[in-house]
């Protein structure tokens, strides 16, 4: 891969985006990295400014109720994020000075923060020398270094082991080239309709180079959602954020028609921890209402 030329495009072309300026520290870095997994950067962006606005350090997210986090998670999907969020922000405040850390080890120690997260937060916020590997780094990988036109099934060691050796000794450079890989993926190098006469390494891709053969041998399942279970828990959620008092339950129930799978939705939400029912039966967002309030 040539990285050079992806690095000047990268420069030249990448999105402007607010997570990525000098000025963005570890928290900032962290939070926006949590909200993209799975949820494009459109959705994101009012989303974050708005968290950070509000808690411009950890400790301050770690003050707020988890009924507050959930409010300002909105409609992002996939709301336990939120709530893992909460909890290392909680983790930050109280055993890394209010500092996110640095090192992918000790990331991996905080509440919810899984592997690709870890390495992005060293990787783009501190700049370090540290493989990072998403769906669109994978692509790319698959196509200008294998040929192939998807990156097949998953494999940890083989992804961070291909884009290691893609990486540059140095941690600056290195970091630039993550970022620069990732956002190629994401403008030009797409599933779908890539822009391969757009690309900054057009002329070195393999798979290019091989007349881009449909030689894919993965199919990715297609994930329906309206119906779901977790269609439905958002519409729950949708209520709950929507008041700002306790429901009852026969206005959950409106939110939607099949009684059984309503019920069993609400049930996994309560136990998830993003729903708690008060002592006279009606339901809040956890941690806004105490005893005696109405």
């Amino acid at each position: 891969m040539e990285t050079e030329l992806l690095t000047d495009w990268f420069r030249a072309e990448g999105r402007d985006l607010p997570w990525r300026r000098p000025e963005c520290d570890g928290w900032g870095v962290l939070v926006s990295e949590i909200m993209l997994q799975q949820t494009p950067v459109k959705r994101v962006l009012p989303a974050w400014e708005a968290w950070l606005r509000d808690w411009p350090k950890p400790s301050d997210c770690a003050a707020a109720s988890q009924g507050q986090v959930l409010r300002a998670w909105g409609k992002l999907g996939y709301p336990r994020r939120a709530l893992r969020l909460h909890e290392s922000a909680a983790a930050i405040a109280r055993e890394h000075g209010d500092v996110v850390p640095e090192d992918v080890d000790t990331l991996l120690t905080l509440p919810g923060i899984g592997t690709y997260t870890a390495r992005a937060v060293a990787a783009f916020a501190y700049r370090k020398r540290v493989p990072v590997v998403d769906t669109n780094v994978r692509r790319v990988v698959a196509r200008s270094v294998h040929g192939l036109a998807d990156s097949g099934a998953p494999s940890a060691n083989r992804d961070l082991a291909d884009v290691d050796a893609l990486l540059p000794p140095e941690d600056e450079a290195a970091a630039v080239v993550s970022a620069a890989i990732m956002e190629l993926g994401a403008l030009r190098c797409t599933a779908r309709t890539p822009g391969c006469g757009d690309c900054p390494i057009e002329h070195g891709c393999a798979w290019v180079r091989a007349g881009k053969p449909d030689n894919s041998t993965y199919t990715k399942p297609v994930q329906a959602y309206a119906g779901t279970d977790r269609h439905v828990r958002g519409l729950l959620l949708d209520v709950l954020r929507g008041t700002d008092t306790p429901v009852p339950k026969t206005r959950l129930d409106l939110a939607w028609p099949k009684g059984g799978q309503r019920d069993r939705c609400l049930d996994t939400l309560l136990t998830d921890g993003l729903v708690e029912q008060l002592a006279d039966g009606r339901f809040a967002l956890p941690g806004e209402h105490r005893p005696g309030e109405h």
